[in-house]
This record gives C-alpha cells, sequence and structure tokens, in this order.
C-alpha cells in the first residue's frame, strides 16, 4: 500500500531527528528535567531505537556521536545524572574538545598524506 510506504518514510524521518537530538545534551538534560527518562515507556523507546547503530541505518546519520549518547542512556545511572545541568554542561564541553583535537589531527593527517603524495610525484619524474 502506498500509504504504508509513505507512513513509514515519515517514521524513518521522525526517528532519524530524533536520534540525531540525542546527540545534544542541552536536549538530554531538558529531557532528564521534564522527567521522560522516568517514564518506562520512553525508556523501551530508547532501547527501540538501538537500530540506528546497525550500518544500513547509521550511514544517514549526520551526527554519529549520537549513538554513544543513546547507548549511555541505556543505563538508569546516567540518565539519572542528565537532570543536573553541570552533567549537560561537562558532556558539552568534552564534545567540543573531542571535535577540536579530530579536526587538527585530521588536518595533520591530510596534510602528510598530501606531502607524500607529493613527494612520490617528485621520485617518479
Amino acid at each position: 500500500c502506498v500509504s504504508d510506504d509513505a507512513g513509514n518514510r515519515l517514521r524513518f524521518q521522525l526517528e532519524l531527528e530524533f536520534v540525531q537530538c540525542l546527540a545534544n545534551p542541552n536536549y538530554l538534560n531538558f529531557l532528564a528535567q521534564r522527567g521522560y527518562f522516568k517514564d518506562k515507556a520512553f525508556v523501551n523507546y530508547l532501547k527501540y531505537l538501538l537500530y540506528w547503530k546497525e550500518p544500513e541505518y547509521a550511514k544517514y546519520l549526520k551526527y554519529p556521536q549520537c549513538l554513544h549518547m543513546l547507548e549511555l542512556l541505556q543505563y538508569e545511572h546516567f540518565r539519572k545524572e542528565l537532570v543536573n545541568a553541570q552533567c549537560a554542561k561537562f558532556i558539552d564541553e568534552q564534545q567540543i574538545l573531542h571535535w577540536q583535537h579530530y579536526s587538527r589531527k585530521r588536518m595533520r593527517l591530510q596534510q602528510a598524506l598530501a606531502e607524500q603524495q607529493q613527494q612520490n610525484n617528485t621520485s617518479v619524474k
């Protein structure tokens, strides 16, 4: 049925968007402060969303760190800690530090590769 396809597509888009929102520690703090993580149905939904870790779904993620957060959300202790704004702030800062380090490291690797290719091209001539 065509409407089933449209419904499945909409569900996919909504779940994709929601899972990616989990990469935002401030959003997690918002959910925790409003009691979502105490709701058994919501916690079960988070468990259901683990299918996004499968490669055929993960390839659509723009913010792959959301999978790490989704994994951590499976633990009650982590969900409880998110009520604390300082916890969310700490996670946010750690993500920024990771991105900064990753970007610099990636740039150095790309420069080294370019230099190696240039040397290879020069030695071939």
